[in-house]
């Protein structure tokens, strides 16, 4: 297939950067901008493809039941990461800096895999790309409570025809079942009430009932320690959050209202579909799954674009163009698209009923 190509100067990609985040920019300068970012993130398409079949093949190797995807970042987040503020400081993250425009993901059986993986394949490993960055959140969680690990690569060729890609940065995340559950609970969430708890501006007792689970799965999964009274402890607070925001309920009542839907969106996913954008009508309870072959890559990414200009305005409206390989894999890597918090609660009500011996 024709991948996208790198059409504007770094110093033009930044100055669109720099419009996207500016409130006052004119409508002009902010469609101008527009264009310039959807090429700048089509443009990582590559760069995502060969890391991402990288992640699947040493996955494989370690974990058969391993599930692997892949994702542009939408310009929603983008945007707000070009505001976000840091220390007290003036918003200053620039376009050309950003580091996950292009992400890949794994999700492992347990921690032992994941951390093998994170180590001996990423860490110590050899690949040609360049590593910029790593964090290791399950040692060193996130002040939210996410766990997991981030390695940060720039593509690096000598291949003729590709070297233009160089330097593009590449974001893989390597995370147990329970972590992703986790996560993509919180993202659940966040559709069901219209918060951002995952960019840390929810609600201050929906970001603590997440913080007191997180404690939990990592004590669960031998990455945290407490003495028996603070487990109990723990759990019982878990047990009085979730009683207060109704967390089981809600997360219920939501994937009963789409389920229905699901089922004939998901005959509407055939044929050898590799990617698919995924259309959530929040308001609506409804979610439209479209599939597009490895062919139509660039055509799903131009798709992509029309519809997050579409609803740029429209909170009621989730747009995400996702990379799998087959569709139970969309549902298990995505569950807060299609609604299936089911694993969560069970663990959620694991922790409660602890609360009772």
């Amino acid at each position: 297939m024709t991948w996208t190509k790198v059409l504007y100067s770094k110093s033009q990609i930044k100055k669109a950067g720099q419009i996207l985040r500016n409130k006052n920019s004119l409508e002009e300068e902010l469609l101008e901008a527009t264009e310039i970012l959807n090429n700048w993130r089509a443009a990582h398409s590559y760069p995502l493809h060969i890391f991402q079949m990288t992640l699947k093949n040493i996955s494989k190797k370690n974990d058969k039941t391993s599930l692997i995807a892949q994702r542009l970042k939408r310009t929603s987040s983008i945007i707000r990461k070009l505001n976000r503020i840091y220390n007290n400081n003036k918003a200053s993250m620039e376009l050309t800096q950003m580091q996950d425009i292009g992400g890949c993901r794994v999700i492992f059986r347990n921690l032992k895999i994941a951390r093998s993986v994170y180590e001996n394949y990423y860490l110590k490993g050899n690949l040609k790309h360049k590593i910029i960055g790593n964090k290791d959140y399950i040692t060193n969680p996130k002040s939210d409570g996410y766990r997991g690990f981030h390695i940060i690569y720039e593509y690096k060729t000598d291949k003729e025809g590709k070297k233009e890609y160089n330097g593009l940065r590449i974001e893989v995340q390597i995370r147990t079942k329970l972590q992703h559950q986790w996560a993509t609970a919180i993202e659940t969430v966040d559709v069901i009430t219209k918060q951002a708890i995952k960019f840390n501006e929810g609600k201050a007792d929906w970001k603590e009932f997440f913080k007191l689970v997180s404690s939990a799965f990592a004590i669960k999964e031998a990455c945290l320690e407490l003495e028996e009274e603070k487990k109990k402890e723990l759990y019982a607070q878990i047990k009085e959050k979730e009683k207060e925001l109704s967390v089981i309920k809600k997360l219920t009542g939501w994937t009963n209202a789409i389920n229905h839907f699901n089922k004939t969106a998901k005959k509407e996913v055939k044929g050898k579909a590799k990617f698919f954008l995924l259309e959530l009508d929040i308001d609506g309870e409804q979610l439209l799954v479209r599939p597009f072959s490895n062919k139509q890559e660039n055509e799903a990414i131009t798709e992509y674009s029309k519809l997050e200009k579409k609803y740029k305005n429209n909170s009621n409206y989730d747009i995400v163009l996702v990379g799998v390989e087959t569709t139970k894999d969309l549902e298990k890597a995505y569950p807060n698209y299609f609604a299936d918090t089911k694993e969560f609660i069970a663990e959620l009500n694991e922790i409660i009923s602890k609360t009772k011996k």
